[in-house]
């Protein structure tokens, strides 16, 4: 039962491993200006950080010099990345961070992990990986990254793991990739479908994100993601499909004010009740020819609702693509996790001997 239970968990963890080929683009690991307390002014790029100290990242803070300490404290790192790294997918991944954090990039909220007093909750054991908008970075220039941290007890701080920013490079060929900010509004109105709506006024979110860790934390609820995008003229002959990555609980997918797909039922009798493990599935729907407009505008709105904890958009990939080319991205997705797991049997099964 013991070595059962341990493929269970190993086979999870090789699940949400499985997602994309990363390479480095700006190394962060080494000396980060650091300073305990708490002071969202710290979050400003530009700051005045000259007097604070030095600490180096990956490390608990305990063993940097502020051993004992618990509580809030702020890093901030100074990079520079390559035009060459302009219009590509690019993360940031922080490693482990103990215990709750918030992360900004240029003063730009990005991500975050765990949640900070009165409603407290560690995210000691989880990885920091974001998506950085390429609209929130300064190519060939100074870039400024700033992280919240807070600290219950025992160890905190940048503790462990990769910490740098990464290309993401997904296999789906995508004939539309969106945006990476999304129009989102909290609350609920069917009218927020209509492609004409000014939504001007509405926030912007990153897509691919929860919305818990860009500033609605623990919003249970309604929202609506909108967003703009053209297709070219020479995909008219394809049979084409919106792929929204996993959207934490449910949704409902209209284009152009026309409802293409769902993933769980909202309306109906106690239909909040029915909510289970939607969250753990890909969005993929087919979008009817008559609907999509080729080079002219298009509108998706996404309609949500997230019955407790996490909600939103929660990974990706998201945008357009054909029929053929999702298929073999499927299987391609299907075959590495297949070959993850025999691999993983293997190894397991040669410890039992």
């Amino acid at each position: 039962m013991k070595h059962i239970i341990t493929l269970l968990l190993l086979f999870t963890a090789i699940i949400k491993s499985q997602s994309v080929n990363t390479k480095q683009i700006v190394d962060l690991r080494g000396n980060w200006k650091f300073e305990i307390g708490d002071n969202k002014k710290y979050s400003d790029p530009n700051f005045d950080d000259t007097k604070w100290e030095e600490i180096f990242v990956p490390e608990v803070w305990e063993n940097e010099g502020y051993p004992g300490y618990d509580g809030y404290a702020w890093y901030r790192k100074k990079f520079t990345i390559p035009s060459s790294a302009q219009g590509k997918s690019l993360y940031f991944h922080g490693g482990y961070i103990d215990d709750a954090c918030i992360i900004y990039i240029n003063g730009h909220r990005i991500g975050g992990k765990g949640f900070f007093p009165p409603n407290f909750e560690t995210a000691y054991d989880q990885e920091e990986i974001f998506l950085i908008p390429n609209e929130f970075l300064n190519f060939n220039r100074e870039n400024v990254l700033s992280v919240r941290v807070y600290d219950d007890f025992r160890y905190g701080g940048i503790t462990r793991g990769k910490t740098g920013i990464f290309e993401h490079h997904d296999d789906a060929k995508f004939i539309v990739h969106f945006p990476e900010l999304w129009k989102f509004k909290t609350g609920d109105n069917e009218q927020w479908s209509d492609p004409g709506l000014d939504d001007s006024k509405w926030r912007q979110i990153i897509a691919q994100t929860l919305w818990d860790y860009q500033g609605f934390e623990e919003y249970d609820g309604f929202a609506w993601y909108r967003v703009q995008f053209d297709v070219p003229q020479n995909a008219q002959n394809e049979k084409l499909f919106v792929l929204l990555g996993k959207i934490d609980d449910i949704d409902e997918a209209y284009l152009n004010g026309v409802k293409i797909g769902n993933t769980g039922t909202i309306g109906g009798t106690r239909w909040k009740d029915k909510i289970q493990e939607e969250y753990q599935e890909v969005r993929i729907y087919r979008i009817p020819s008559s609907v999509v407009k080729f080079n002219q505008k298009n509108v998706l709105a996404v309609r949500v609702y997230d019955k407790m904890k996490f909600g939103g958009f929660n990974e990706g990939p998201v945008g357009i693509i054909s029929e053929k080319e999702y298929y073999k991205w499927y299987d391609l997705k299907k075959r590495d996790l297949d070959n993850e797991f025999d691999n993983l049997l293997e190894n397991i099964f040669k410890k039992l001997k």
